[in-house]
């Protein structure tokens, strides 16, 4: 049998089920044992069943609300707090309630039979959570692409997260930086995996070593100071630091200011090819722990508040009908440069 011609009556009959049964396993509604709609599931996916889309939005009855599914250290970091309120914002513009899942999160059958739709921002291929998430029967738009093994989202947004390292590590070389180091995140997030391989693709093209570490997704400003203090005292001719992690700038700032590191002193930051006693500090995200710092510290801005838009108004286009699934729309980034990096 072909994905057109297998019908929800040849995958009962597989099954030894009811067609009932067969459809309220898929679409995670109705009474089904775990074990009935795990096999159920087996047995359409050996079949090469497919749903009909369009018939199937017929019946199932819309709930007025999307899922919001965010990392599981989301909650203390300025970024997502933002992301989420542009989210809802422009959910509530299509009549949408948006609700916050749980990291760990229900079963992809259960939050199905809840909502219309999921935003699942920045999953990690380690996440458990996420397959059955891709997998729940409805459409699911991504923040970022997801790296693991599992169904494809519905649509995605996306930042070049390469382009926006790259940015930054040409501005500190061009303010006289010639040893910069990154601590750059953890884990198998898009956005985790781009900065790791774009600070070794730059090092290689422009013939320098970057000091790469690695610290966690969501470091706080003690981990960031402990990795810092740690990297210069061990390599002092590191002249320039670029710190990934929401919020954990301050913390490079508190490191070079203990080893009597002057911030933001370019004259000093290796423009003679000598390691010397400044050193140049950048973000990768931008926040109120940049802004505010002393010095301000140069960042990238993405803009998350805009970026949860763009993730819900996509969303939402593919729930009305105005995309096409598969979609995947690109979310635009600026660098902000600040004192910490030398004069503008």
């Amino acid at each position: 049998m072909t994905s057109r011609t297998v019908t929800l009556l040849d995958v009962a009959r597989a099954a030894g089920v009811s067609k009932s049964t067969v459809s309220d396993a898929l679409q995670g509604s109705g009474r089904v044992a775990e074990a009935t709609r795990d096999r159920v599931r087996a047995v359409a996916e050996e079949l090469g069943y497919r749903p009909n889309s369009a018939a199937r939005r017929l019946r199932r009855a819309s709930t007025g609300a999307v899922g919001l599914h965010l990392p599981a250290t989301a909650t203390r970091l300025d970024y997502y707090m933002n992301l989420a309120f542009g989210a809802v914002e422009r959910a509530q513009e299509d009549g949408l309630d948006l609700v916050l899942l749980a990291p760990s999160g229900a079963s992809g059958g259960r939050i199905a039979s809840r909502v219309d739709g999921l935003l699942v921002i920045d999953p990690e291929a380690g996440d458990s959570a996420v397959p059955g998430l891709l997998d729940a029967g409805v459409p699911v738009v991504t923040g970022e692409r997801y790296l693991g093994p599992a169904a494809a989202p519905s649509g995605a947004v996306v930042c070049d997260n390469a382009a926006s390292l790259t940015a930054l590590l040409d501005h500190v070389a061009e303010r006289g930086a010639r040893r910069p180091a990154v601590l750059a995140p953890s884990g198998s997030s898009a956005w985790a995996t781009a900065l790791r391989a774009t600070a070794r693709s730059w090092g290689l093209a422009h013939g320098v070593e970057v000091a790469l570490r690695t610290v966690p997704f969501a470091a706080t400003p003690a981990e960031a100071e402990e990795t810092t203090r740690a990297l210069l005292t061990a390599d002092p001719a590191v002249d320039a630091v670029i710190c990934a992690p929401d919020g954990s700038a301050p913390g490079v700032l508190r490191a070079a200011a203990a080893l009597g590191r002057e911030v933001g002193d370019s004259e000093k930051a290796g423009g003679s090819g000598k390691s010397g006693s400044g050193l140049l500090v950048a973000a990768c995200v931008d926040g109120p722990a940049t802004r505010n710092a002393e010095p301000p510290v140069t960042a990238v801005d993405l803009r998350p508040a805009a970026y949860g838009r763009a993730c819900a108004e996509l969303l939402c286009d593919i729930l009305a009908d105005r995309a096409a699934p598969d979609t995947v729309r690109r979310h635009a980034w600026s660098l902000e440069t600040r004192a910490s990096t030398g004069p503008a």
